[in-house]
């Protein structure tokens, strides 16, 4: 994931503006009425204290219940303490829990799972909401509101996006392909950019080293097919073959015709390929059977060689690698794709996304506070906050620049997740709607840590040496640039929200039924039986309905881009 505090004079304004308006409606349709009940207050910390319910689709591992530094600054700002829960297991089932027995927490982060709990009214529409009481929200999102709407049949806001970033122009590769510091450097720094020259690098490598140095197997390529996590399994699919990341669909550019994936013939030869990796024994066995806690602890051991993960899926076990001192164990991105007709779409800006993000329950026991606690985590000393966390704890402020402590990044780097369990640095990202990288506050500071200067400062010395060795200052310097891919007129596309009982809603979980049994059967089968279970395969998903799927999904994303023309 992707993951910002202005001064004392923002936080003087903010504190007065808190007193005057953080007061509680007590009605769940947004209205004012009831504002009169909560004045107390002079200051955003004698604002009278309320706790929130909060469900999430996402994990937060390293939540601390707002115990951590950050989460009390915004307690005391705020006056909002959250009482959390984050999905454990399916994240759907439970949303659909939810949204079938009425038990709506206060704020719900639902992703694209929005769309049941619009149907159930179980979320507010939050337009008057963010009109008359988020100032902060208003300016970050100016006319890219518009994108933050339902639908074009229902131009209702139903949540704020949290998703999708401001404005962003990304520095930092954090997708492709990844390989071991020590690999690359053994195979003298060769050209990774086909499964061709990844393969060779693993195979040279595994074959000189077939075990680590306490006599455990070492891995080629491990897959971490485990439930949900299988989506980054089959992305790559389209990552390797020039398509950019739109969920499950191809979209072509021109016409906009949505197409299910796996139906690219280009992608077949990508699983192809994996049932080859898995042939010659380079492929974990245990890639589909193997949990996601199993995954991390093979990273953790160093024995992996090679990874088709974005980094916030493996980071934990990367941050483990870090803390032991296997500093040549840890990976570099390198832009993989099936052949060199192909670019990697790591880079592909899809814009700003309204999609899914953090709702407002229906049975919210205090909108106006809702609202006010999302917008203050918008302004730009929530940002800042978020991001780089309290100022003189974890950065200084030297020339007018913002740096981390250097302390502070040693024990970011040691273990992540021990430092943002125990700060809150970062932790907020998935409650917020943010400016992206590269994007400035009124300082002349950028609003994230992730800037050229400050990645250059957190690389260790093996990382430095490889880039050095490819003639590259960074990662995203091996990346095709945003400026090589036309802009999408819909955004991403799996951030749109559908009604539950939309056809290619109802249609795509048999798809995906049907894809999480077959992609794995076929990587996994003898390479002589490869072809017979793909176009068995293929004739399931023609059955299923997979046309008809298409079809309502492309005249959404037709109707999206009509929706983002309306002023």
């Amino acid at each position: 994931m992707k993951p910002d505090k202005k001064g004392m004079i923002l936080s003087s304004v903010l504190a007065l503006t808190l007193a005057t308006t953080l007061a509680g409606c007590g009605g769940n349709n947004g209205s004012s009425a009831g504002e009169d009940s909560n004045k107390e207050g002079a200051s955003g910390s004698d604002v009278k204290p309320v706790t929130l319910s909060y469900f999430s689709e996402d994990s937060s591992t390293n939540w601390n219940n707002m115990q951590d530094e950050v989460g009390k600054v915004i307690a005391e700002k705020t006056g909002v303490t959250l009482d959390a829960e984050f999905a454990v297991g399916d994240p759907v089932q439970k949303m659909s829990l939810i949204a079938a027995t009425g038990n709506y927490p206060d704020l719900i982060a639902a992703k694209a799972d929005v769309g049941k709990l619009v149907d159930a009214g179980a979320v507010l529409d939050l337009t008057e909401l963010i009109d008359k009481h988020a100032p902060n929200i208003k300016k970050m999102l100016g006319d890219k509101l518009v994108r933050t709407k339902y639908s074009l049949d229902d131009q209702a806001i139903y949540a704020i996006p949290t998703w999708s970033s401001v404005d962003e122009r990304k520095f930092k590769a954090d997708g492709g392909f990844e390989l071991q510091h020590r690999v690359v450097k053994e195979a003298g720094y060769p050209e990774i950019r086909t499964v061709k020259d990844f393969e060779k690098v693993i195979q040279e490598y595994i074959t000189k080293h077939p075990k680590d140095e306490n006599g455990n197997k070492n891995i080629g390529l491990s897959l971490n097919g485990d439930d949900w996590h299988m989506y980054q399994v089959t992305n790559s699919g389209f990552q390797t073959t020039g398509g950019p990341d739109d969920g499950e669909y191809f979209i072509d550019q021109e016409t906009h015709q949505a197409t299910y994936h796996f139906r690219r013939p280009e992608e077949k030869e990508y699983f192809r390929w994996l049932n080859h990796m898995n042939d010659i024994g380079l492929l974990d066995p245990e890639s589909f059977v193997q949990k996601t806690d199993q995954f991390k602890a093979k990273v953790a051991s160093g024995r992996v060689l090679g990874l088709a993960d974005p980094e916030w899926d493996y980071g934990d076990a990367q941050n483990a690698l870090k803390a032991a001192g296997k500093l040549d164990q840890t990976y570099g991105h390198y832009p993989v794709t099936m052949s060199e007709k192909y670019k990697d779409t790591s880079f592909w800006p899809a814009g700003f996304d309204g999609g899914y993000g953090i709702s407002i329950s229906s049975k919210c026991k205090d909108p106006v506070r809702a609202i006010q606690f999302l917008d203050y985590l918008a302004s730009e000393e929530g940002q800042i906050l978020n991001n780089w966390g309290i100022e003189g704890k974890h950065y200084s402020v030297e020339n007018g620049k913002r740096k981390v402590i250097p302390a502070v990044q040693e024990r970011m780097d040691k273990d992540n997740a021990a430092f943002q369990k125990e700060s809150g640095v970062g932790l907020y990202w998935n409650l917020m709607v943010h400016y992206g990288d590269g994007i400035k506050d009124s300082t002349g500071n950028y609003f994230t840590r992730s800037y050229p200067e400050q990645l250059t400062a957190s690389y260790s010395a093996p990382e430095k040496e490889t880039l050095k060795a490819y003639g590259a200052e960074h990662w995203k310097d091996l990346f095709p640039s945003e400026d090589e891919f036309k802009p999408r007129a819909y955004g991403a596309a799996y951030t749109m929200s559908l009604a539950s009982d939309d056809p290619a809603v109802i249609l795509g979980a048999k798809m995906k039924d049907i894809t999480w049994k077959r992609i794995p059967e076929a990587i996994m089968s003898k390479p002589g039986e490869f072809d017979r279970i793909w176009d068995a395969y293929m004739a399931d998903l023609d059955k299923a309905g997979v046309k008809e799927m298409e079809e309502a999904y492309t005249l959404h994303i037709q109707n999206r881009i009509k929706l983002w023309s309306t002023k």
